[in-house]
Order: C-alpha cells, then structure tokens, then sequence
C-alpha cells in the first residue's frame, strides 16, 4: 500500500515523500517537496494526499478548494490516507488545507512606495496614506474606502476615524506639506521654469447652494452646484499647485490668486506662466507682468485681422503650411497698427509699452478642420432660420425685427481665419523663438490629462461632501493620487489604470493548516516583475 513519509534532511527542512513498500523494502515513487515551516508542511502533505486520493494521479492546484460540484464528482478514497512521522513509525491523519483569505497586497505596497519616494510619508498619517491609496485603486465613497483597504491586504481605519482624518487634513494643512513635496521632486526632476495653468469644475449631488458651491456655468451644462478648480502643473503635467473656487467665479478670477499662493509657497520671482485663451483678460496679463512672471497665453481667433492687418495688406489671405508670423498685439482693443511698413514690427516691451508679442502659426491641417466646423455651424444656423431646430443663441444667425438671417458677413470672416492659431506673450524673441512659445503653450495638454485623470481615473466627482473642510481634504486626497498617479505613469510608461488592472490580481494567499496560519506570494510573471521593479524602486528608474 502507498503512504507517505516525511523524512528530516540535512538542512532542517522536512521532505514529504510518497513511498510504497515492494519487497518487504519502502521505495519511493514521488519526492512532493520540503518544508522549512508547519504551513508548508501542511500544504506538502495536503499535496500528497492529493496525489494518492486522485485516480489519474493528477496534481491539483494549491490554494483553491475544489468546487461542491467538483468534490461531488470525486470518487472516495477507498482506504484512508496515513501520514508518517518523520522516524517512520506511528502513522497520523492529515488535515485539509484552508484559504484564509487573499490581498492585493503587492499593489498596495508598491503604491505605497511611489508615495514615499516623494516625501508624501512626511505628513505623519496612516489614514491620510490608506485613503490616497484607496483612491487611486478604486475611487468610492469613504463610507466604501475599508471594503478597498481590506482587499488590499490593510486594516482599515474605522469610518469615524477617516471622517476625523478628513478635519485633521483641513486643519494641519496636509496640502502644504504634499505641494512642498511635489515642488522638490518637480524641481529634481522636471523643470519648474515653465508651468501650465488650466480650471475646471467638479459638481455636487446637491439641490441646494452655499457660500462655496453655487451654479455655474458648465461645459457640460449642468445645473448643479459647483466648486471651480484650478490645478497648476509642470510641462510633464505633474501637479505642483491646487485650488478650489466659488462655483459660479469666472475662470479669469482665477489664475491670479493661484500663481500667487504658488510664488508665495515657494518663493519664485522667475517663472513661465501658460494658459489657454479663457485667462486672456488684459487685467490678468497685467497682474501677471507686475510680478515679474512671463506668460503664454491662447490669444482668440477673432483678434487675428488686427494683429495681422499688415499681412493681409501686402500679402492678402495667402499663408504657407508651417508659416509663422511674429508680430505685436495691443494690450487694449482699439488701438491700431501702422501697416505701412511691409515688415512685422519686432516687440520689445520699452519700444512698445503698450502692446504684447503675438505670435500667429498658419496649419494647413487647422484649416480643414476649422472649416469642417464651420460648415456644421452654417447648417445648425440655417436650420434655425428655417424652423427645423429650436431657436437658440447659436453662431452665425442674425435676429432683427423682421426675424432670423444669416450673418453672410460674420461667416466670410470666419472662412478668412481658418487654419490661424495666435498666442500672446511678455517674452522677447531674443529671449525665446515663436516655435518655442507655440511648444510650450501645446503642453497644456498635460493639464488636461491631468484633469482627466482625476476626474476618471480617480473620480474626483461628483462630490458627497458638504462642509467646506471636508471638500478641500477631498481635494488634497485627489491631488496627492493625482501626483503619486503621475509619479507611476512616469516610472512605468503605462496608464494608472492600467497599472491597477496589472498588478490587482497578484494576490498574496494566507493558508491555514495543522492549526499555523501562513501568507504565500503571488507566482509573478515577467511582465508584471517588470512594473513591480519599476514602482519598487522608482529612484533608481528613470
């Protein structure tokens, strides 16, 4: 009859043998493994039953508990299995191996490590720490956060402590500590002479305004109350400064206070400020030149005829693909440009005190796209004029006494602009060429994927907090994600996502067996060691 045996080797371990005797002698038909501890030796043991229990002597996989149906079908054993101790004398029953439980806990870990290695672990809070992390591997409510923390191998803090961690965050100004430390890294790292400045708005499942959340106007039109956020970053889109706004306060409003708070944190008196069009206000501007700040900012395609009332006199609508113009813009409408001379006038801020430097780019590639947009507005706009759609303030139609026309004129203007892109700036060519301004200004995308990233990837909304304190601990939650997010993305060149849908499933397995508990590693495949290398030592990549 087979059984098995388990022998001490020299080294300490336990081997755990199936054997039979043959000959009045014991040989041994299969080595299962050695075991260093009694969890081992247990799952050794519960392998080998296995292995004389089956009738096709296959090996069934460890961890898992077959299925009713599956242990259903089994036959039974026809005698029971004996163990043997190691001197091979009185035979004992073996127990069965139990899945306790199993936890993302490589993924927690390396999250975690992302966010030390950023000096985030200065603000002295597990809580603070579990939520971040919770936000970043799956957003929920804080009533839901424990359900993420235990799947990721951690004892959650219970809800009144993460609701107090929520005051502690407003009150010991975490965002100080976190903004600190994304500068540094951004500093080490990146470049922090060049940042980019971009605003939205996150909605509340609220019927009600207050001092903070009020109603707005919506890119996606909404009537919700709403807090306005602006969100400063580097020209890699890691984020350096956060900030929030009534729901109802105009982007403009905005830049401002958060360039300041951001000068003021750090000290900086020499920056490049980039921004789309919707900060191009000439009081903004102005603020920005008092305080010694350079600034890129969108200019509007309706300003083109004047900044280029000299191209279009001696060179009418023709524009080259790729053709750049660099020229001067008035700080305040109503001025005009003296098109006599044939050549753009090169601004310098002593010789024209009262202009900025635009810099115009003509793209063949913007003009069909451009005009694409145009000839859908012409449809929507004679649609309206005709009755087939609900009237509404829409481009292009003109409203007199005598009723809805099309703005023939206002549309021929339009088609002479297609293709143009302009940009103002304080910063002399001597000092930067027009294709660094347009490259620099096209990193705003960065900020918008930053925008993105927290409104998806980390669900920055809608929000279910009422009190102020609690929205702005919200927002240092999203923006410490949002950095430790940005941070992975970097080290591993994959998505947040991503990284999460990767690494989530190497789940750690506590076993419970001959009455020890012990917790085994996931079986790592080389991709994903690769990711794991990449977060667990994030200062020795690149």
């Amino acid at each position: 009859m087979a059984f098995i045996r388990r022998v001490r080797t020299a080294s300490g371990a336990t081997a755990v043998q199936i054997a039979e005797y043959a000959g009045g002698r014991q040989r041994i038909v299969e080595h299962v493994g050695s075991a260093h501890t009694e969890a081992e030796l247990g799952l050794l043991l519960a392998q080998a039953r296995e292995l004389l229990e089956s009738p096709s002597q296959a090996v069934l996989d460890l961890g898992i508990e077959p299925s009713p149906r599956v242990a259903a079908m089994a036959p039974p054993p026809a005698s029971p299995v004996l163990f043997q101790d190691p001197a091979g004398r009185e035979p004992v029953r073996g127990g069965p191996a139990r899945v306790v439980g199993t936890e993302s806990r490589l993924l927690f870990e390396s999250l975690r490590q992302v966010l030390t290695s950023l000096g985030f672990d200065a603000v002295g809070d597990e809580t603070f720490t579990d939520l971040v992390i919770a936000r970043i591997v799956e957003p929920t409510s804080l009533l839901d956060a424990g359900r993420v923390l235990r799947d990721l191998g951690r004892e959650p803090a219970s809800y009144a402590t993460m609701k107090r961690c929520l005051a502690k965050v407003a009150a010991g100004d975490y965002r100080s500590t976190v903004a600190e430390a994304c500068f540094a890294h951004a500093a080490t790292n990146g470049d922090v002479s060049l940042v980019l400045y971009d605003v939205t708005t996150l909605y509340f499942e609220a019927e009600k305004e207050d001092d903070l959340r009020k109603v707005g106007y919506s890119k996606e039109r909404r009537v919700d109350p709403q807090i306005v956020v602006g969100l400063l970053v580097d020209r890699a889109g890691f984020p350096l400064e956060i900030g929030c706004f009534e729901g109802n306060k105009a982007e403009t409003a905005t830049i401002i206070p958060i360039i300041r708070q951001f000068q003021d944190r750090h000290g900086l008196v020499d920056m490049v400020v980039v921004a789309d069009a919707g900060m191009l206000s000439a009081s903004n501007l102005g603020a920005l030149d008092e305080a010694g700040l350079r600034f890129i900012v969108g200019s509007r395609q309706t300003k083109a005829p004047g900044d280029l009332e000299g191209h279009f006199r001696w060179h009418g609508d023709a524009f080259d693909d790729g053709q750049i113009i660099d020229t001067i813009t008035p700080r305040h409408g109503g001025s005009r440009r003296d098109t006599n001379r044939r050549a753009e006038p090169v601004w310098d801020p002593v010789t024209h005190p009262k202009d900025w430097r635009a810099v115009w780019a003509y793209s063949r590639k913007r003009t069909v796209r451009d005009e694409r947009t145009l000839t859908l507005q012409e449809n929507r706009a004679k649609a309206i004029i005709d009755g087939e759609k609900q009237a509404k303030n829409v481009r292009f139609v003109r409203t007199t006494s005598s009723g809805r026309s099309l703005d023939a004129k206002a549309l021929e203007r339009a088609r002479r602009l297609v293709g143009l892109k302009g940009y103002v700036t304080n910063i002399p060519a001597a000092i930067m060429p027009a294709g660094e301004v347009i490259s620099s200004y096209h990193d705003l995308w960065r900020v918008e994927q930053s925008f993105r990233m927290s409104k998806t990837d980390l669900r920055a909304r809608p929000m279910f907090h009422r009190q102020k304190d609690a929205i702005e601990a919200h927002l240092t939650i999203v923006f410490t994600a949002l950095a430790v997010a940005r941070r992975a993305q970097q080290l591993t060149g994959l998505a947040i996502g991503n990284i999460v849908k990767q690494l989530r499933p190497l789940r750690s397995a506590t076993i419970a067996i001959n009455g020890a508990h012990q917790t085994f590693p996931p079986e790592i495949p080389a991709e994903k060691q690769a990711i794991l290398n990449a977060l667990q030592h994030p200062k020795l990549t690149h």
